[in-house]
């Protein structure tokens, strides 16, 4: 497994994190346990600051926080100097209740609802980001019922095909987001958000996916988004000042996965930018990034305790978790691949090849197929590393399995930022109709 971070192999050969001994997290917290490590977060928050925010002009950087979403995150991602992105009422909640400077915050999504967006409209964030014509319709109307003119952005799909699973990319034609480039539907947006009285047309945003490792991918999108903007200067006068280019930025997963640095996307960025507005002859416009994965991803490790196992002889050995798709569903979802350690064996020599599945009654609930171990034993603990992004924020109940514990771990010190759910929790929204509270034997 790759360390990432503060992650090392300590005296004992136990993985640490955070100057935290994971064997010691998973005896106090239990198991299975998200652990994140707040050093590497704001590490990678500050390469994106001084890459983009110093390193450019006229640019910002705001959190997808769909990747990991919860008050201690919204706190780090503000103190670190970085924007919010939101995609639903309940991460706008989480923000505001986190004291985020709802200025700073950008709301995306393709089905907001009347009081999500009322919610947006009175918190007073900094940008609305449109997704189609009802969308337009409804926000039109509820500004003018509250009086206020609200700025916004138009999210459009460029017909750019980015290199990665079909699931997590957006930016094609085929996409249930946004207006699309390529039929003209973008044009009737624009001119019906021109016209509209209460809406401040800002700029555009288009994201082309996810898990991207070709900069080339983010080079194109800036041409044709530039192309766009300059065409649509010529056409209505109007002079579109901000280009939201998404996020997408790739990470390290598994043996094969080759990410960029972040400087260097920076720079494709850039240079792109500088080509396209010089041919366009176009003023440039303020440049919007919006990672999530690549902050949070390799600054999550998942702790797990092991259990049963089965062996067919010539095919394969089966090691089960106490976790598995409730907890992570990426491998079901999108073939996600992971790299995994025996958190309390983790200098040992590998002596067999384990297929590690879940706890839930599902054949797919597979978190790694072919993975090189020591001689694994019922209470071994696996760490699965690069967790951090769209596993907490992904968790299930199913199987009415309890959501883990979340730690926050620095300079040996790990603090509960998510309480493990309990049996109690499972229940805590169910309600009995009183025909049900008493047996009653059916009558044959």
């Amino acid at each position: 497994m790759r360390l990432h971070g503060t992650q090392l192999i300590n005296e004992q050969g136990h993985l640490e994190i955070g100057g935290c001994d994971t064997v010691e997290l998973a005896k106090q917290f239990g198991t299975p346990l998200y652990v994140m490590d707040e050093a590497h977060i704001r590490d990678i928050c500050r390469q994106y600051y001084s890459s983009f925010v110093e390193g450019l002009d006229n640019t910002e950087v705001i959190y997808a926080s769909k990747a990991f979403s919860t008050l201690a995150m919204c706190r780090i991602i503000e103190e670190e100097g970085l924007g919010l992105d939101v995609v639903s009422g309940g991460e706008l909640y989480t923000a505001l209740q986190a004291n985020f400077t709802a200025g700073r915050i950008y709301f995306h999504g393709n089905n907001k609802s009347r009081e999500e967006l009322t919610m947006a409209i009175k918190a007073g964030v900094g940008r609305i980001v449109v997704d189609n014509f009802y969308e337009m319709s409804v926000l039109n109307d509820l500004a003018a019922e509250l009086n206020q003119q609200v700025n916004i952005l138009l999210r459009v799909t460029p017909g750019i095909e980015a290199h990665t699973h079909e699931y997590i990319q957006t930016g094609q034609i085929d996409s249930k987001f946004g207006f699309t480039l390529s039929d003209g539907t973008a044009n009737r947006a624009l001119d019906l958000a021109l016209s509209s009285s209460n809406l401040v047309l800002k700029g555009l945003h288009a994201h082309i996916g996810s898990q991207i490792f070709e900069l080339e991918s983010f080079r194109h999108e800036v041409q044709v988004m530039i192309e766009y903007m300059a065409a649509m200067h010529m056409r209505t006068g109007c002079l579109l000042q901000e280009l939201n280019l998404g996020g997408g930025f790739g990470i390290y997963y598994a043996s094969g996965d080759d990410p960029a640095q972040i400087a260097d996307y920076a720079k494709t960025v850039q240079d792109a930018l500088e080509e396209a507005c010089l041919n366009q002859s176009f003023p440039r416009p303020k440049i919007i990034v919006e990672p999530g994965r690549s902050i949070v991803g390799t600054a999550g490790t998942t702790i797990y305790t092991i259990g049963s196992s089965k062996e067919i002889p010539g095919i394969r050995k089966y090691v089960a978790v106490d976790g598995g798709m409730a907890d992570n569903p990426r491998p079901s979802l999108y073939q996600a691949r992971y790299e995994a350690v025996l958190a309390n064996r983790a200098n040992e020599e590998a002596a067999e090849l384990v297929s590690i599945t879940g706890k839930c009654c599902e054949s797919g609930d597979m978190l790694i197929w072919d993975l090189d171990l020591p001689k694994v034993q019922p209470s071994d603990l696996l760490a699965v590393s690069s967790t951090g992004a769209y596993n907490y924020s992904m968790s299930s109940n199913y199987n009415r399995l309890t959501r883990p514990e979340v730690v926050l771990v620095k300079n040996g010190q790990a603090d509960v930022i998510v309480k493990r759910e309990t049996y109690s929790d499972l229940l805590r929204n169910d309600r009995l109709p009183e025909r049900l509270k008493y047996l009653q034997m059916a009558s044959r």
